[in-house]
């Protein structure tokens, strides 16, 4: 009997790779709400073309011949095959073969170009020295989309690499060819099933591939369901995260007349005027967000049992005031804003994002207990930078999530909270000993450097050899990152790993002429050039114009010379051991005054 019901469900069938992106490029399989944007990266297209070639076993596509589904275009479906699994298969073969693009997770379209070589048979990501090289075909498309033929991209090939075995090479362009041939399992689902049935569905085969997380499922779970506005919540989160990216877009998510008219849509519609990319969250962001702030629990897939059952009208009214909230334009300008005044004023300074998150958190919590503006502010600038100086909710934060709210929520409230936080976790030991080990580091992108960065934007710092420029403005237009000691210099020095030469205490952020005009010169070289100038009224590196703007200048960026004996620069090592003192004592003096 149980297979019998099982058999009702689907039916099974085959069609051809160029059979399946004729349907798509004739709108004749379409997206529905319950899916999620392509999330492939470059190299699993590659694989996934790769199998395809081999002849190897790629899973079957799940569709539904159903009308009236909520589609991702904003449209509802007529009788078009909707796509419920195998999007990101279809995706890749759509821009890997026909070269079209395909919208990823940051609401940008992007196309994913492969290059193949037919004499070894791989593939790899097209890369720019492909093009250069005649053994490859830089992007596999051009045999897909060729109007001249099959035969003309072959005598193209052998022409320009007259070496090679012409049957061999035929072999393998017309294999590779001969992928639109392919074909494809099709896993055709009974139209009368329900929507819900229909997303558990999806939610259990996508267990596998790309993996579905808390957040993939409960928007899954929500766009399948209309009960308590579920649906319109659903395309909230994933309009204002579009519109964030993207408020170009505002026009085309306007044509979703339905949801165009609710208060919803409203309440985002400040966001096509938005400018500002310094931190543009995703779904999985604002649910988090959302979930922690108003149910004050951190792991968010304790939202998946409470969207079911006896809490479910509850917890979407709780859902619906979290979201409007966080939507809400003074509330979201007053966060970016509070993050900027921390001095990181740049999106390539930002890589905690979960420090972001939960600073996000506790701005809405405070503002839902009608904490003063100004106590907010001091509250989230130190909580954000305190949080990503520790690496606070580095990992897997949830835990640390849950925690945390439950300490600002207690009696003992967030200002108590997070002062036992410091007391513990930015001790003297480490202001003194770990975070000298933090700076000891090449890497550019860390966040102590970062924190360095942050540290001379809040105090209006210029760029370094500058008396006009501020750090704030060589950020946002050029950061020109200069090697205090030039890596030539060092090279020739004896010092010869990379790793070496660029630790973040060798490096400051200044203007590019200046930069270049430094070139090579060492240290000593170009410092005491700098005092002749001043005695000979000559500018050659930089627009300081005397002793004490240099040592100003210097003061400020953490160089340990106060513009008079040069001996600092005899021993790199020990110059770098005394720069990271001064820019840890800069980090904790600019934390302290936040």
């Amino acid at each position: 009997m149980g297979y019998e019901i099982l058999a009702q469900l689907y039916s099974l069938s085959k069609c051809t790779v160029e059979t399946l992106l004729t349907w798509v490029r004739n709108e004749e399989i379409v997206i529905p709400e319950i899916q999620r944007p392509f999330l492939w990266k470059a190299a699993q297209v590659r694989d996934f073309i790769n199998s395809l070639y081999r002849g190897y076993p790629v899973g079957y596509l799940i569709t539904w011949l159903k009308s009236g589904i909520r589609l991702r275009s904003h449209s509802q479906s007529t009788r078009e095959h909707i796509l419920i699994d195998g999007q990101q298969r279809v995706m890749a073969l759509w821009t890997a073969l026909l070269g079209e693009t395909v919208l990823n997770k940051n609401y940008e379209r992007q196309s994913f170009k492969i290059a193949f070589h037919p004499i070894d048979k791989i593939f790899e990501e097209t890369k720019v020295s492909h093009s250069r090289d005649s053994k490859w075909i830089s992007d596999i498309s051009t045999i897909f989309t060729s109007h001249t033929g099959l035969v003309d991209s072959i005598n193209a090939y052998c022409n320009a690499n007259s070496d090679v075995n012409r049957a061999e090479i035929e072999s393998a362009i017309n294999r590779l060819s001969g992928i639109r041939d392919n074909r494809l399992g099709v896993i055709k689902l009974n139209p009368d099933l329900e929507v819900e049935t229909v997303a558990d569905i999806f939610n259990l085969v996508n267990s596998k591939g790309v993996r579905l997380t808390s957040p993939d499922f409960i928007m899954s779970k929500m766009a399948s369901s209309e009960l308590y506005n579920s649906h319109q919540l659903r395309k909230s989160i994933d309009y204002f995260c579009h519109l964030a990216a993207s408020p170009e877009a505002y026009n085309d998510l306007a044509s979703d007349t339905d949801f165009a008219s609710t208060h919803y849509f409203r309440a985002m519609e400040w966001l096509k005027d938005w400018n500002d990319d310094l931190y543009v969250p995703n779904y999985t962001d604002m649910l988090k967000v959302v979930f922690t702030a108003k149910f004050g629990r951190g792991d968010i897939k304790d939202l998946v049992p409470r969207l079911s059952g006896n809490t479910v009208e509850d917890s979407f009214r709780k859902l619906e005031d979290g979201i409007l909230k966080y939507m809400n334009e003074h509330n979201f300008r007053n966060f970016i804003l509070i993050l900027r005044s921390t001095g990181f004023i740049d999106q390539s300074m930002i890589k905690a994002k979960n420090a972001i998150n939960f600073a996000h958190v506790l701005y809405l919590t405070l503002r839902e207990g009608n904490t003063d503006e100004a106590e907010i502010k001091r509250l989230v600038s130190r909580w954000f930078v305190m949080s990503v100086l520790t690496g606070r909710y580095s990992g897997e934060p949830q835990a640390t999530f849950g925690k945390d709210i439950r300490g600002i929520t207690s009696e003992e409230g967030a200002d108590a909270y997070l002062e036992r936080l410091e007391q513990t976790e930015l001790s003297t030991a480490f202001w003194e000993v770990e975070i000298l080990d933090k700076l000891n580091t090449s890497t550019t992108t860390s966040v102590y450097f970062n924190m360095f960065l942050a540290s001379q934007v809040k105090e209006n710092n210029k760029g370094f050899l500058s008396r006009d420029i501020p750090v704030r403005d060589l950020l946002g237009i050029q950061r020109d990152i200069h090697h205090i000691f030039p890596q030539n210099y060092l090279r020739e020095s004896g010092i010869t790993k990379k790793k070496d030469q660029s630790q973040i205490a060798n490096l400051v952020v200044m203007r590019r002429g200046t930069n270049i005009r430094l070139s090579d010169t060492a240290p000593a070289a170009y410092f005491s050039e700098l005092q002749a100038g001043f005695r000979e009224n000559e500018f050659r590196y930089g627009d300081l114009e005397n002793p004490e703007d240099l040592r100003t200048n210097l003061k400020d960026h953490c160089i340990p010379f106060d513009g008079m004996d040069i001996s600092i620069f005899e021993d790199y090592n020990e110059f770098l051991r005394e720069r990271r003192k001064l820019m840890a004592a800069k980090i904790r003096d600019y934390y302290q005054f936040l």
